[in-house]
């Protein structure tokens, strides 16, 4: 059976060039490809420097890129996350040529800012991909027992028609609650009963009811989603979150790597959540409860701006926009228990189709075939067809739908142009970085040895240097202001100053009256807004 996309072709190796790699390959890459790449970026002479954080119990490595130069621990840093959904290869790919990019096209920036690429938290289900069987997964390999009924993995999911995909299975019933869609009867939708229709069908995924409990496809032979073991909103006792938060190797050493990354200031991920092409809104009551779950007003107004400069970069509009995130997912972790600012986006949306009366498809599925047809892929949907099923003796049973990963991720031969442009938002992230400056430097001779020093402390940046949930939480380290004089030669100021943020472009003065003569050194900043030094003299 034909594949939605081009076959994968080898070379005799993975070139390190952006642009060999998008003819090299036809495919999203194995994970054995994107480990050659990622070597091939951290190669001699790079500034970045490849490192596994750990491996899962799939024994696959959880790989992280540091990407800088010079002291690269005091310049702010943006983190970029792939792989937050093993079923989003996009988002793999997506970081992976951020990172090619950033080498071979934006080194200049690293001059002031450093990066931290974790190209894909995800490995053991993105393998799932490339696998003989083919299904959206999600969790690692780890076992669980996902209906805690004492058996484990028992009712997975299984290849009914034989077709290598897992895709969907339909029963007719009487006390059914789905029913075809009238503009595409090939979508099976929920029967609308406030408008008196009646459904005629029954939904499962494509599996058996192998423990006869009535529910199919409920304790799956895959582990714990990276996405939903986040401690921020932990969905616990629910499918793929495991027993308690961060409970999996993969996401405890992510959280323990970013502990020490003071520098980080923000946070790009790749994944279904999506901030960027419609930023979050505030919700005041949200705000004010003793658990905050409203992003900030503040922030808010921060996410607006960035999300215009977003929307001018990328060129895609998302057909739907509204997923702003799901409990125990990373991009919300990132912003309200790590305090940065966190941005994320799918990376891609199927365009908006409209249909033959002019008007917008409302159904996503049905937006999604009308794009495929429009451009010509004929395998995007496995025709409904009937099977044998062991537990639906005497009723009709069908296979059929979408076919995996389709609607998440574009062909293979898209994704070039969309990696450039997300390459170019996330340089456009990283110049708004927080930025300490001295400005305005004046002595005075006071006499008897005595020099008054006043000078500005300016942040150079349209960003504040703490989001107001990092300053709320106060786990970010404030602006630390340090002149090299002893206590006993500062008549007037503090030898050691904090100060808690400054706004966008915001400045605050600074004076000291220092005895003695000869010249001293004053610094200030913080890993995550760079560090000024003004050497001043007496």
């Amino acid at each position: 059976m034909k594949r939605l996309y081009l076959s994968l072709v080898v070379g005799a190796g993975i070139l390190f060039s952006v642009q060999t790699t998008s003819l090299a390959q036809g495919d999203y890459p194995t994970l054995s490809q994107l480990t050659q790449r990622l070597q091939a970026i951290s190669g001699s002479g790079s500034a970045a420097k490849l490192s596994s954080l750990t491996k899962t119990e799939g024994g696959k490595d959880i790989w992280v890129l540091k990407i800088g130069k010079g002291e690269i621990d005091n310049k702010p840093a943006i983190a970029v996350v792939g792989g937050a959904e093993g079923f989003h290869v996009l988002s793999v790919e997506l970081a992976v040529q951020f990172a090619e990019r950033l080498i071979k096209e934006h080194s200049d920036i690293l001059d002031r800012t450093t990066f931290y690429v974790f190209p894909n938290m995800s490995p053991d289900a993105y393998e799932q991909y490339h696998a003989p069987l083919k299904y959206e997964r999600r969790g690692n390999t780890s076992k669980v027992d996902h209906d805690r009924d004492g058996r484990v993995s028992e009712d997975g999911y299984e290849d009914l028609n034989k077709d290598g995909l897992i895709t969907l299975m339909r029963v007719e019933s009487p006390t059914g609650d789905y029913t075809p869609l009238e503009s595409d009867e090939r979508i099976m939708v929920k029967a609308d009963i406030s408008k008196g229709k009646k459904g005629s069908y029954l939904v499962y995924p494509e599996s058996r009811d192998n423990d006869k409990d009535g529910k199919f496809g409920e304790d799956l032979t895959e582990g714990i989603a990276f996405n939903r073991t986040l401690t921020y909103k932990f969905p616990i006792f629910t499918p793929l979150a495991g027993d308690y938060a961060v409970s999996e190797k993969e996401s405890r050493a992510l959280l323990d790597y970013l502990f020490d990354q003071w520098n980080i200031f923000a946070f790009v991920t790749f994944s279904p959540a999506n901030n960027l092409s419609a930023p979050l809104k505030y919700n005041a009551a949200d705000a004010k409860k003793r658990i905050v779950t409203s992003m900030l007003e503040k922030d808010v107004a921060i996410n607006s701006m960035v999300s215009g400069i977003y929307n001018e970069t990328v060129s895609p509009k998302a057909f739907n926009q509204s997923n702003q995130g799901t409990d125990g997912d990373f991009f919300q972790w990132a912003y309200f228990h790590f305090g940065r600012l966190s941005f994320s986006t799918p990376g891609w949306w199927v365009p908006e189709i409209k249909g033959d009366d002019g008007k917008s498809i409302s159904n996503a599925e049905a937006n999604f075939l009308a794009w495929a047809t429009e451009k010509g892929i004929t395998d995007a949907f496995i025709p409904w067809a009937s099977v044998n099923h062991p537990d639906f003796p005497n009723q009709k049973v069908e296979v059929g739908g979408i076919r995996p990963f389709v609607m998440y991720n574009p062909p293979y031969e898209m994704v070039n142009d969309i990696a450039k442009e997300h390459t170019d938002f996330i340089i456009k992230l990283a110049e708004m970085s927080p930025k300490i400056e001295f400005h305005n430097l004046q002595t005075e001779k006071l006499g008897n040895g005595l020099t008054r020093i006043t000078v500005d402390l300016y942040n150079n940046s349209p960003l504040p240097t703490h989001s107001e949930m990092g300053e709320k939480s106060r786990w970010l380290r404030k602006i630390r202001v340090d002149i090299s004089k002893d206590a006993k030669d500062l008549v007037s100021g503090d030898k050691i100053k904090l100060l808690n943020k400054l706004g966008a472009f915001e400045k605050t003065s600074l004076s000291w009256i220092v005895k003695g003569s000869g010249a001293v050194d004053i610094k200030a900043g913080a890993a995550h807004t760079g560090i000024a030094i003004l050497n001043v003299k007496l």
